[in-house]
């Protein structure tokens, strides 16, 4: 099997392989890009894997007059930057020490030591220049099944950094094949560990978290983190149930991390996921629109169109039934509407808390109305 993607004949990704194989290194593409390749998926960010030592990979650069960035050079990497394009070099690495948060490592020379220390088989896939594939652990039947498999013991693979709990999900959600359901080792050792997820920070449980429910249908995923224990440790109250329903009344419109988020309910949102203040004022209006008796075009007027439309999915999951007919022309409809009167119009006649009070109960009737009253009716 080989990858025959445009992307793999850049100008720049052959000019960096061919950098350290030419001077008698590996140079070997590897995780993501590889991984999506095979599997006709978007590929974002391209990793190469060398066994030169960052010193060596800088002076290799440098001689060619490649700009070179000591990106994360105490951790191996360097990023040679080609024709304006940026591209990530690690030197092969293996595990000296762990703590489940941050592993201690050593440069290797064998690939077999590098890819022994990647979470899942999948991930330890490579490719040369040619697009010919590496596969040193045997994951690409892995792969070509979509069997999210930890390398090796799951786990220890596991107690080397308990943030591959959650990353086990994301990765089912994003690639596994849920049909064929979870390895049964894999999830067993998620639900042995979970107590670790307490040692991990809020920004990396966080981050984790968002790209795990931006996927296609993560609902899987979710009810199984919520069997094993593992969605009650990071959102406490959460419930799996409306996600799977939010996620069929929510086609064809794009996924939405924080609308998903909004449907597991539960408290410590804010802590849990580090959200922004933005992110915090949506996330309320989500949850308290769902419980309203307020209308999709009131919403819509309030809030906007996306809010709107996100607060009608949500209830539609949430109480199991469709969303209302003629909801999106609602939505429409209070999206572009303007309140015709200011609080001058009403002045002198009311003033203070008894102007807003009365501006208050005609915009009232001006949405009762369908915002159809105008300001000549309004005043009258």
């Amino acid at each position: 099997m080989k990858i025959t993607d445009e992307w793999i004949r850049g100008e720049g990704v052959q000019t960096v392989l061919h950098l350290l194989t030419d001077a008698g290194h590996q140079g070997l593409l590897v995780g993501g890009c590889v991984r999506n390749a095979l599997i006709g998926a978007t590929v974002a960010d391209i990793d190469i894997a060398t066994d030169a030592v960052p010193e060596r990979v800088v002076g290799l650069a440098k001689t060619a007059g490649l700009k070179v960035v000591p990106t994360g050079i105490d951790h191996g990497t360097v990023t040679i930057v080609v024709n304006g394009e940026p591209h990530e070099v690690t030197t092969f690495r293996r595990d000296v020490a762990t703590d489940g948060r941050r592993a201690t490592v050593a440069y290797a020379t064998d690939i077999r030591d590098d890819a022994g220390r990647r979470d899942f088989t999948m991930n330890a896939l490579y490719a040369d220049a040619t697009g010919r594939i590496v596969d040193p652990l045997n994951g690409l039947p892995d792969l070509q099944a979509r069997r999210v498999r930890f390398v090796g013991d799951a786990d220890a693979r596991i107690r080397e950094d308990y943030l591959r709990i959650l990353r086990f999900f994301r990765f089912h959600a994003w690639y596994g094949d849920t049909a064929e359901g979870m390895d049964a080792e894999a999830l067993a050792a998620c639900a042995e560990n979970s107590d670790g997820i307490d040692t991990l920070s809020r920004e990396r449980i966080g981050h984790e978290m968002r790209r795990l429910l931006a996927a296609p249908d993560p609902a899987p995923a979710v009810a199984a983190m919520q069997a094993t224990g593992i969605l009650a440790r990071i959102l406490p109250g959460a419930e799996a149930k409306a996600l799977a329903p939010l996620v069929h009344v929510e086609n064809p419109y794009a996924p939405d991390w924080l609308r998903r988020l909004a449907a597991l309910g539960g408290d410590g949102h804010v802590h849990a996921f580090r959200l922004s203040r933005d992110e915090a004022r949506r996330l309320d209006i989500l949850r308290e629109g769902v419980g309203s008796a307020v209308g999709a075009a009131e919403l819509a007027y309030r809030h906007g169109a996306d809010l709107a439309r996100d607060i009608v999915f949500l209830r539609a999951a949430v109480f199991e039934a469709l969303p209302p007919t003629g909801w999106e022309d609602a939505v429409a409809l209070g999206a572009c509407a303007t309140f015709p009167l200011r609080a001058a119009d009403l002045m002198p006649a009311f003033s203070g808390p008894e102007l807003g009070r009365r501006l208050q109960a005609l915009e009232a009737r001006w949405i009762a109305s369908g915002f159809e009253l105008s300001r000549e009716q309004l005043l009258a």
